[in-house]
Protein backbone atom coordinates (compact mmCIF):
# COMPACT_ATOMS: atom_id res chain seq x y z
CA UNK A 1 0.00 0.00 0.00
CA UNK A 2 2.82 2.15 1.06
CA UNK A 3 4.48 1.75 -2.27
CA UNK A 4 1.16 2.35 -4.11
CA UNK A 5 0.69 5.84 -2.54
CA UNK A 6 4.14 6.79 -3.57
CA UNK A 7 3.20 6.21 -7.24
CA UNK A 8 0.35 7.99 -6.95
CA UNK A 9 2.25 10.98 -5.30
CA UNK A 10 4.61 10.49 -8.11
CA UNK A 11 2.44 10.96 -10.46
CA UNK A 12 0.07 13.90 -9.31
CA UNK A 13 3.34 15.76 -9.08
CA UNK A 14 4.76 14.89 -12.23
CA UNK A 15 1.00 16.33 -13.84
CA UNK A 16 1.51 19.54 -11.85
CA UNK A 17 5.40 19.97 -12.53
CA UNK A 18 4.27 19.49 -16.57
CA UNK A 19 1.03 22.11 -16.17
CA UNK A 20 3.27 24.29 -15.08
CA UNK A 21 5.20 24.26 -17.74
CA UNK A 22 2.86 23.86 -20.16
CA UNK A 23 2.04 27.24 -18.54
CA UNK A 24 5.35 29.19 -18.83
CA UNK A 25 5.84 27.89 -22.43
CA UNK A 26 2.59 29.76 -23.21
CA UNK A 27 3.41 32.84 -21.44
CA UNK A 28 6.49 32.86 -23.76
CA UNK A 29 4.23 32.57 -26.57
CA UNK A 30 5.80 29.17 -27.63
CA UNK A 31 2.10 27.81 -30.48
CA UNK A 32 2.07 23.99 -30.79
CA UNK A 33 2.38 24.54 -35.03
CA UNK A 34 6.09 25.89 -34.06
CA UNK A 35 7.52 24.48 -31.26
CA UNK A 36 5.64 21.24 -30.53
CA UNK A 37 5.07 21.50 -27.15
CA UNK A 38 4.12 17.91 -26.46
CA UNK A 39 7.67 16.75 -27.57
CA UNK A 40 9.41 19.38 -25.36
CA UNK A 41 7.26 18.62 -22.39
CA UNK A 42 8.44 15.11 -22.61
CA UNK A 43 11.72 15.88 -22.87
CA UNK A 44 11.53 18.56 -20.05
CA UNK A 45 9.98 16.09 -17.63
CA UNK A 46 12.57 13.47 -18.57
CA UNK A 47 14.71 15.85 -17.42
CA UNK A 48 13.53 16.33 -14.52
CA UNK A 49 13.03 12.81 -12.91
CA UNK A 50 16.75 12.63 -13.65
CA UNK A 51 16.78 15.48 -11.17
CA UNK A 52 14.84 13.92 -8.84
CA UNK A 53 16.69 10.88 -8.92
CA UNK A 54 20.36 12.49 -8.52
CA UNK A 55 18.67 14.65 -5.55
CA UNK A 56 16.80 11.73 -4.00
CA UNK A 57 20.63 10.09 -3.23
CA UNK A 58 21.62 12.99 -1.79
CA UNK A 59 19.19 14.03 0.90
CA UNK A 60 15.17 13.02 1.75
CA UNK A 61 13.11 15.66 0.89
CA UNK A 62 9.15 15.84 1.76
CA UNK A 63 6.80 15.85 -0.59
CA UNK A 64 6.18 19.41 -0.50
CA UNK A 65 9.91 20.12 -0.71
CA UNK A 66 10.56 18.08 -3.73
CA UNK A 67 7.98 19.91 -5.94
CA UNK A 68 9.17 23.15 -4.69
CA UNK A 69 12.81 22.50 -5.48
CA UNK A 70 11.82 20.71 -9.27
CA UNK A 71 9.32 23.41 -9.97
CA UNK A 72 12.09 26.06 -10.18
CA UNK A 73 13.91 24.21 -12.80
CA UNK A 74 13.42 25.14 -16.47
CA UNK A 75 15.49 23.22 -19.86
CA UNK A 76 18.44 24.44 -21.73
CA UNK A 77 20.01 22.93 -25.07
CA UNK A 78 23.11 24.32 -26.01
CA UNK A 79 25.37 24.05 -28.96
CA UNK A 80 29.57 22.68 -28.56
CA UNK A 81 31.79 25.07 -27.37
CA UNK A 82 29.22 27.45 -26.11
CA UNK A 83 30.27 29.79 -23.14
CA UNK A 84 27.92 29.41 -20.44
CA UNK A 85 29.76 31.35 -17.83
CA UNK A 86 32.29 33.93 -18.55
CA UNK A 87 35.42 34.86 -16.39
CA UNK A 88 34.92 38.53 -14.70
CA UNK A 89 30.88 37.29 -14.80
CA UNK A 90 28.95 36.18 -11.70
CA UNK A 91 27.09 33.23 -11.95
CA UNK A 92 23.80 33.66 -11.70
CA UNK A 93 22.58 30.26 -12.87
CA UNK A 94 22.79 26.58 -11.25
CA UNK A 95 23.43 24.03 -14.12
CA UNK A 96 22.36 20.54 -14.06
CA UNK A 97 23.41 18.54 -16.70
CA UNK A 98 21.36 15.51 -18.13
CA UNK A 99 23.42 15.56 -21.77
CA UNK A 100 26.98 16.10 -23.02
CA UNK A 101 29.82 17.33 -21.61
CA UNK A 102 31.34 20.18 -20.26
CA UNK A 103 34.41 22.17 -18.09
CA UNK A 104 35.11 24.71 -16.18
CA UNK A 105 38.75 26.22 -17.35
CA UNK A 106 40.65 28.92 -16.69
CA UNK A 107 42.38 31.46 -18.42
CA UNK A 108 44.71 34.05 -18.44
CA UNK A 109 46.21 37.27 -20.48
CA UNK A 110 49.02 35.13 -21.01
CA UNK A 111 47.32 33.01 -22.91
CA UNK A 112 48.21 30.23 -19.96
CA UNK A 113 44.63 27.85 -19.55
CA UNK A 114 44.35 25.05 -17.70
CA UNK A 115 41.17 22.98 -17.19
CA UNK A 116 39.87 22.77 -14.04
CA UNK A 117 37.19 20.17 -14.16
CA UNK A 118 34.83 18.27 -16.55
CA UNK A 119 31.18 17.80 -15.69
CA UNK A 120 28.87 15.85 -17.11
CA UNK A 121 25.44 13.85 -16.31
CA UNK A 122 24.03 13.36 -14.38
CA UNK A 123 25.31 16.19 -12.54
CA UNK A 124 25.85 20.32 -11.61
CA UNK A 125 27.64 22.50 -13.53
CA UNK A 126 28.68 25.87 -13.66
CA UNK A 127 31.39 28.15 -11.90
CA UNK A 128 30.20 26.82 -8.12
CA UNK A 129 32.11 29.38 -6.21
CA UNK A 130 30.74 32.35 -8.01
CA UNK A 131 27.24 30.94 -8.06
CA UNK A 132 27.17 30.61 -4.15
CA UNK A 133 29.11 33.71 -2.95
CA UNK A 134 27.92 35.99 -6.03
CA UNK A 135 31.07 36.95 -6.36
CA UNK A 136 32.87 37.83 -10.02
CA UNK A 137 34.18 34.71 -11.35
CA UNK A 138 37.53 33.98 -12.58
CA UNK A 139 36.98 31.13 -14.58
CA UNK A 140 35.19 30.09 -17.96
CA UNK A 141 32.25 27.16 -18.54
CA UNK A 142 32.23 25.99 -22.12
CA UNK A 143 29.95 22.97 -23.20
CA UNK A 144 32.47 20.26 -25.46
CA UNK A 145 29.42 18.66 -26.79
CA UNK A 146 26.19 19.19 -27.31
CA UNK A 147 24.60 19.38 -24.26
CA UNK A 148 21.45 19.76 -22.81
CA UNK A 149 20.38 21.38 -18.89
CA UNK A 150 17.72 22.25 -16.46
CA UNK A 151 19.14 25.38 -15.20
CA UNK A 152 17.83 27.67 -11.97
CA UNK A 153 18.76 30.85 -10.89
CA UNK A 154 20.51 32.15 -7.35
CA UNK A 155 17.56 34.26 -6.36
CA UNK A 156 14.87 31.61 -6.75
CA UNK A 157 17.47 28.76 -4.97
CA UNK A 158 18.09 31.09 -2.19
CA UNK A 159 14.79 31.78 -1.51
CA UNK A 160 13.81 28.24 -0.69
CA UNK A 161 17.30 27.38 0.94
CA UNK A 162 16.03 30.31 3.20
CA UNK A 163 12.30 28.61 3.57
CA UNK A 164 12.90 25.10 3.39
CA UNK A 165 15.04 24.31 6.03
CA UNK A 166 15.92 20.48 4.06
CA UNK A 167 16.24 22.12 1.34
CA UNK A 168 19.45 24.32 2.13
CA UNK A 169 21.06 21.37 3.66
CA UNK A 170 20.75 19.53 0.71
CA UNK A 171 22.44 22.18 -1.09
CA UNK A 172 25.32 22.06 1.97
CA UNK A 173 25.73 18.70 1.78
CA UNK A 174 26.05 19.00 -2.14
CA UNK A 175 28.74 21.92 -1.47
CA UNK A 176 30.47 19.72 0.68
CA UNK A 177 31.33 16.79 -1.80
CA UNK A 178 32.44 19.58 -4.50
CA UNK A 179 34.98 20.62 -1.54
CA UNK A 180 36.09 17.27 -1.36
CA UNK A 181 36.61 16.64 -5.30
CA UNK A 182 38.76 20.04 -4.81
CA UNK A 183 40.91 18.84 -2.28
CA UNK A 184 41.01 15.06 -3.90
CA UNK A 185 42.00 17.17 -7.04
CA UNK A 186 45.25 19.25 -5.53
CA UNK A 187 46.48 15.76 -4.33
CA UNK A 188 46.47 14.19 -7.41
CA UNK A 189 47.80 17.31 -9.46
CA UNK A 190 50.74 17.59 -6.51
CA UNK A 191 51.58 14.28 -5.75
CA UNK A 192 51.07 11.77 -8.89
CA UNK A 193 52.99 11.28 -11.51
CA UNK A 194 51.29 11.57 -14.68
CA UNK A 195 50.48 8.16 -15.22
CA UNK A 196 48.82 7.93 -12.07
CA UNK A 197 46.80 10.60 -13.23
CA UNK A 198 46.10 8.89 -16.38
CA UNK A 199 45.04 5.99 -14.51
CA UNK A 200 43.03 7.67 -12.06
CA UNK A 201 40.98 9.75 -14.67
CA UNK A 202 40.36 6.21 -16.90
CA UNK A 203 38.82 4.81 -13.51
CA UNK A 204 36.59 7.87 -12.91
CA UNK A 205 35.26 8.90 -16.50
CA UNK A 206 36.85 6.18 -18.92
CA UNK A 207 34.03 7.61 -21.56
CA UNK A 208 35.93 11.31 -21.97
CA UNK A 209 38.26 9.45 -23.72
CA UNK A 210 36.45 8.75 -26.71
CA UNK A 211 33.72 11.92 -26.55
CA UNK A 212 35.97 15.17 -26.70
CA UNK A 213 39.28 16.11 -28.47
CA UNK A 214 42.19 14.33 -26.38
CA UNK A 215 43.75 18.32 -25.66
CA UNK A 216 41.34 19.07 -23.47
CA UNK A 217 42.38 15.93 -21.05
CA UNK A 218 45.68 16.06 -21.51
CA UNK A 219 45.22 20.19 -20.15
CA UNK A 220 43.45 18.46 -17.24
CA UNK A 221 46.46 16.48 -16.44
CA UNK A 222 48.99 19.05 -17.04
CA UNK A 223 50.52 16.75 -19.68
CA UNK A 224 52.10 18.28 -23.02
CA UNK A 225 50.54 16.07 -25.90
CA UNK A 226 53.56 14.20 -26.65
CA UNK A 227 53.28 12.85 -23.26
CA UNK A 228 49.95 12.42 -23.73
CA UNK A 229 50.24 10.49 -26.93
CA UNK A 230 52.60 8.13 -25.01
CA UNK A 231 50.66 7.23 -22.06
CA UNK A 232 47.73 6.31 -24.66
CA UNK A 233 50.20 3.97 -26.49
CA UNK A 234 51.63 2.74 -22.99
CA UNK A 235 48.55 2.17 -21.28
CA UNK A 236 45.80 -0.67 -21.51
CA UNK A 237 42.50 1.24 -22.49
Amino acid sequence: MQFKSQLVSTAKRSDRLAFAYEIKMQKHGLTALRYRPSFFLHSYMSQIQLLEKFITHVYPLTEEELEKFLSIWEPLTVKRKTIISRAGETERNLYFVTEGIQRVYYHDEQEREATIVFTYAPSFSGVADSFLTQTPSRFFAETLTPSSFLKTSFQQLDSLMKQYHNIERMIRILSNAAFAGVLERMIEIQCFTAEEKFKTLLKRSPHLLTLIPHKYIANYLGIDATNFSKLLAKIRI
